[in-house]
């Protein structure tokens, strides 16, 4: 990855906002999530107006220009609209006249498959450049009387240029996976419906196996790992994971507490915020690691640099 950025709405709807219209309460939310607050877009505010502002900002971070993007590929299961996708709105407001655009549908796990296919294109050397954005605003297909779910998820933006980087850095493995049997557990018709106990035991198994998998695959053990940056879904989830990789707990992203669950959004927008505080260092061994609706999972192991 040589550039990245993120996009999260202004308004923030706290916990005991949310005590206000539901049968909740904020240490409920607290204590069971990790969730204090999430980021919550308005009308004028789309899908593809924050896929916009992240995706300006890893290409600023990039140093590249639009017209060197070969390809545009935008996770997202809130788009606009069923078509045109936002890739292609996003390639025309970005001025990327020479790139390829599609979006993809891998719910929560969406980052981890638009980068792993961005990978592809740039080993193979079909594009020098992929633009990977992770987008959702999930507050359109929220049910604001269902305390179960309106409590989880909020609206951002999170984006990353992939092209070479030096050797031995970058992306050095990734693992992939699906399992439609599950779909019935998480899924959307008017607005998203999910079976928590479900979700909860399949997360807790995959997103540790996965971590241990694709570091596997990079030829190295949990010993090499130096930061985790799970999907912000859950912190009990999230803990799961980390103890899986025998990581202390200052070595494992916590962001959850400020946006929420934001879906394909939640990895690359963590992953920001960890760069810009100082906790991801060149050469450090990351696994970024997520699950989603579908089911669907996927992991990253990354060595930071350029």
């Amino acid at each position: 990855m040589i550039g990245i950025g993120k996009c999260v709405p202004e308004h923030v709807l706290t916990n005991a906002d949310l005590e206000k219209r539901l049968d909740t309460s904020d240490e409920w939310i607290r204590t069971r999530t990790g969730i204090e607050e999430r980021r919550i877009a308005g009308d004028d505010m789309d899908t593809s107006d924050m896929a916009y502002k992240a995706a300006e900002e890893a290409i600023r971070d990039s140093g590249i220009s639009p017209d060197q993007i070969g390809l545009i590929l935008v996770a997202t299961v809130t788009p606009d609209r069923p078509f045109p996708s936002v890739a292609t709105q996003l390639q025309d407001r970005l001025g990327a006249t020479h790139a390829a655009a599609m979006d993809i549908s891998a719910a929560c796990a969406g980052f981890m498959y638009g980068a792993a296919t961005a990978m592809q294109f740039v080993e193979s050397g079909t594009y020098e450049y992929v633009l990977v954005v992770g987008v959702e605003k999930l507050s359109k297909i929220t049910d604001w009387e269902d305390r179960n779910t309106a409590v989880l998820f909020g609206d951002g933006a999170g984006a990353a240029v992939i092209g070479k980087v030096s050797e031995g850095k970058g992306i050095l493995a990734f693992e992939l996976g699906a399992d439609g049997s599950g779909g019935k557990h998480l899924y959307q018709d008017e607005y998203l419906h999910m079976n928590g106990r479900e979700v909860f035991k399949f997360a807790v198994r995959q997103m540790g196996e996965s971590a241990l998998s694709v570091l596997g695959k990079a030829g190295l053990t949990k010993e090499d790992a130096d930061y985790l940056i799970p999907h912000q879904a859950n912190i009990r989830i999230m803990e799961a994971s980390r103890e899986r990789l025998g990581l202390p707990p200052e070595k494992m992203s916590k962001r959850i507490h400020k946006y929420g669950n934001t879906s394909s959004a939640s990895i690359p927008i963590a992953l920001c915020d960890e760069v810009a505080d100082g906790n991801v260092k060149d050469g450090d061994l990351l696994v970024l690691v997520g699950f989603g609706g579908g089911l669907t999972w996927g992991a990253l192991a990354i060595r930071w640099g350029r």
